[in-house]
């Protein structure tokens, strides 16, 4: 039998598609968190290749994009939005979800684009104050949304509006050295069959969550993009050059890809 390959992946309902029917075989083992957590576990060698946030890419050295599949939008989001007491521009605090890295960094870079603000961040389990903006990303912006806060910004919607260029949140990163034997493709295979399921995941995992039918299969048919192509590449490039631009991260090492 070969060695099991140890897949990282989010639980979150837009990366359904992208791990569908990866269960059935017997050298795959999934892992599911939150993003953020995705990056130690690539670090530590526990997963082998994870649906790492973009950002973290440049984390880490050594690591390799398995341009396979991932998660993106070409337009607005839905579930990735910062919610404000005041309109966007008096923004001044903004209470970041620590589970996505990406966001975070997207969250900043727009507001200084959109609205040259720099608000400072704090932590959103920290209990924020009821008048502080927050940044929310996954399922709960849609099943628990904030109905106290009236003010509204997709981050995805306004990276189009400022680029022009779709953007990525995850893609499939692996480690350099790690043999993903024939994985690449079976993850491509998993994309295109999860895409042409979409009604069964929906029934399995939307609807369990609170999420309405005609809203899931919307989000997941219309808001998301799984596709990793040139147009796809050259925006997370301009993404890790903004980051390095406001010092969220270093200067970005270029993008290298497993082969």
């Amino acid at each position: 039998m070969p060695s099991i390959l140890n897949l990282g992946s989010v639980s979150y309902l837009n990366s359904k598609p992208l791990i569908f029917g990866l269960e059935k075989y017997d050298d795959l083992k999934l892992h599911l968190d939150v993003p953020a957590n995705l990056l130690e576990g690539l670090h530590s060698g526990i997963i082998d290749i994870a649906l790492l946030p973009v950002i973290d890419y440049q984390r880490l050295p050594n690591l390799l994009i398995v341009p396979s599949g991932g998660i993106g939008s070409d337009g607005e989001t839905l579930t990735v939005r910062i919610f404000s007491p005041v309109s966007l521009e008096k923004i001044t605090t903004l209470a970041c979800d620590p589970d996505s890295h990406t966001s975070v960094a997207l969250a900043q870079i727009v507001l200084k684009k959109k609205f040259n603000i720099t608000p400072k961040l704090t932590n959103l389990t920290d209990n924020p104050a009821p008048n502080t903006a927050r940044l929310l990303i996954g399922d709960k912006v849609v099943t628990k949304k904030p109905i106290c806060l009236p003010h509204e910004l997709d981050l995805g919607g306004a990276w189009k509006q400022i680029t022009g260029l779709p953007f990525v949140f995850a893609v499939w990163t692996t480690r350099r050295g790690v043999d993903l034997r024939d994985l690449p493709t079976r993850l491509k295979i998993a994309r295109e069959d999860g895409l042409a399921n979409l009604s069964q995941i929906v029934e399995t995992h939307a609807l369990p969550m609170g999420w309405p039918r005609d809203l899931a299969m919307k989000y997941l048919t219309r808001h998301l993009d799984f596709q990793i192509g040139s147009l796809q590449i050259q925006a997370i490039k301009l993404f890790h050059e903004m980051a390095a631009n406001l010092k969220i991260i270093s200067n970005p090492r270029p993008l290298e890809m497993y082969e």
